[in-house]
């Protein structure tokens, strides 16, 4: 079964959080001890008798004032499909949150309260699916209980958002009519929609396509470990562990060990304990080469005619995540998935509003939950793809050098 990642994003009490607890409970993912604490920690009961936020809002401090404060990752899923829903805050000063969780996912559901219609918080986050690439929305009007179940309110709040997805140029934007609170068109379809024809959300999110052509186009390897035993038993063994990012590796392939630029042959490939013919995506594997080469980790095994850029000085739009202010000079550690560098803000080009896109000139330092193109240079070449080519290797973090503190998420240009 394939993974779908997705994250949950909308006002505060647009009922993110219920949408996921819905979600959870009606597809029957939720254990009986789960249940029980669900029940005596319940003041928004709904049909059921439950709250289905609490089962999202981990945090005590977000239970006692019901709204998200950081980031919430569950997990669930049917016989069709995985699923890794990351739940994002609505306020506004948790903007980072919101933007770290985006970056990993391949899917954005957007809540709108069918009372409110299209607000700036809508804009906003919609501006930042558009800022971080996502190929895949979901526009969840939610709360069409409070609303009659009006049809005419549903395509107005289509139509609103529909000037906001063209403007932006967002591609496949599905909507939906629901309650979250009491589960209309979620898991099972609702007889007080009936002018609605579509599917439930979970259908929509057990089949919709994830655009992966370009996760497999490119095979990327990273090495995590080097696997060197030194025993008798093993005296010559010399393997490179690491998970394949995308595509195929086959025995005999020819690559490229990068940054190093040295060709050569995969002679073995290994995973579960076992020799295979190859390897795919997400799969991790033991990789053996035919020379002997000096390699390292976070080095890449990349295919000859296939390679990503590798370079030392590149431009990045970077969501500053610190309290302790950005500016042109500061020194960080890059962490790029196993490779960890030295790297310098060489120059902070302008600051990007995340409620226009506008760029706007930089006439100070830069703070928390903002978002800036920089250019970094690193101590040695770091292997990347851009990040609108593929997520998985054009995206890192920004290390504070003293604190170890995680200071900006980098998408790399």
């Amino acid at each position: 079964m394939d993974i779908l990642r997705f994250i949950t994003a909308g006002s505060v009490d647009d009922g993110k959080s219920t949408l996921i607890g819905r979600l959870l409970y009606d597809s029957k993912n939720i254990l009986i001890d789960q249940l029980e604490a669900l029940e005596k920690q319940s003041k928004n009961k709904n049909e059921n008798g439950v709250d289905l936020a609490i089962l999202t809002d981990g945090l005590r401090a977000e239970r006692e004032q019901g709204i998200t404060i950081d980031v919430a990752y569950r997990y669930f899923s049917t016989p069709k499909r995985k699923f890794i829903i990351a739940d994002a805050p609505g306020h506004i000063q948790y903007t980072r949150n919101m933007i770290t969780g985006t970056s990993n996912s391949q899917l954005i559901v957007i809540l709108i309260d069918a009372r409110q219609g299209v607000i700036e918080q809508t804009r906003r986050h919609s501006i930042i699916a558009s800022l971080l690439k996502m190929k895949n929305v979901v526009v969840a009007i939610n709360k069409m209980d409070l609303v009659d179940y009006s049809e005419e309110i549903f395509n107005d709040i289509k139509a609103q958002y529909e000037l906001v997805a063209k403007k932006l140029k967002l591609e496949n934007v599905n909507y939906f009519p629901i309650s979250a609170f009491n589960g209309d068109n979620i898991v099972s379809k609702s007889d007080k929609t009936s002018w609605y024809q579509g599917s439930t959300l979970l259908d929509f999110l057990e089949n919709v396509e994830i655009n992966e052509n370009k996760e497999s186009e490119n095979p990327r390897f990273q090495v995590q470990y080097v696997i060197r035993p030194q025993t008798d038993e093993l005296h010559d063994y010399r393997g490179y562990a690491g998970e394949v990012i995308s595509g195929i590796y086959k025995k005999g392939d020819e690559i490229t060990v990068l940054p190093q630029n040295i060709q050569t042959k995969i002679s073995k490939i290994e995973t579960g304990g076992k020799e295979v013919d190859f390897v795919f995506t997400n799969q991790p594997a033991v990789i053996h080469i035919e020379d002997n080469i000096d390699i390292s980790r976070g080095d890449f095994l990349v295919k000859t005619n296939q390679q990503p850029k590798v370079e030392n000085e590149f431009e990045a739009v970077v969501c500053w995540l610190d309290k302790k202010e950005l500016n042109e000079g500061n020194k960080y550690f890059i962490q790029h998935k196993s490779k960890t560098l030295k790297a310098i803000i060489k120059e902070i080009e302008y600051k990007i509003d995340v409620n226009t896109l506008e760029k706007t000139p930089i006439t100070e330092s830069i703070k928390l939950n903002e978002v800036v193109k920089v250019k970094l240079k690193t101590a040695s070449p770091l292997v990347f793809d851009s990040f609108e080519e593929r997520k998985s290797t054009g995206n890192a973090i920004l290390i504070d050098e003293t604190s170890n503190s995680t200071v900006g998420a980098v998408m790399i240009l």
